[in-house]
């Protein structure tokens, strides 16, 4: 059976967010190619992960375009956001776990583009009074990206349903953990 770059490496990302320790044969069997096939596509863990972090940023800058941050109110936005995130949740989980391997000189500058037009958003929904002006927009946008990689791990530890993906990082990010009822009596 042939497997095409995008589907070996997809395949890659939804087994080593997983098990990201996985060694090169671990990772071929998973997928279903010989190691040989693997090797051919990518020559060793680092060029894997590489790849990886390159479909990663492909995806989040279709993301930013298909959630479309400057139109709308910012909780219908951030809506938009976190769905248009489920499908990249792996690799974002994968990535946030595994960033000391990557060569960050190659991917810094396409990171910072996407961490950009994010933290523009939380300061869109801040001046428009939908977020807290007293969280920063930067820890916003990493708060943020916590949440769609740990909701990935948290989907496939089968801690939680998938079906809660947009929900929960949205309940979270807007309301935080307070009970809605305010304290409890004692």
């Amino acid at each position: 059976m042939s497997i095409a770059r995008d589907q070996l490496l997809r395949a890659a990302a939804d087994f080593l967010g997983r098990r990201p320790n996985a060694t090169q044969d671990e990772v071929a069997a998973a997928v279903g190619v010989s190691r040989a096939t693997l090797h051919r596509q990518f020559a060793g863990r680092p060029a894997l992960m590489e790849a990886l972090e390159n479909l990663a940023i492909e995806e989040m800058r279709t993301v930013l375009k298909t959630a479309r941050l400057h139109e709308d109110s910012a909780p219908e936005a951030l809506q938009r956001l976190v769905s248009a995130c489920q499908p990249v949740s792996p690799y974002l989980a994968l990535l946030y776990s595994q960033s000391q391997e990557f060569d960050l000189d190659n991917t810094i500058q396409a990171w910072r583009e996407i961490d950009e037009e994010i933290t523009s958003f939380f300061q869109r929904g801040q001046s428009d009074g939908d977020f807290r002006p007293d969280l920063t927009a930067y820890w916003l946008t990493e708060a943020f990206y916590s949440l769609v990689g740990g909701m990935a791990w948290a989907i496939r530890a089968g801690r939680v349903a998938e079906r809660d993906f947009d929900r929960l990082i949205i309940e979270l990010l807007l309301h935080g953990a307070r009970s809605p009822h305010g304290a409890r009596a004692r």
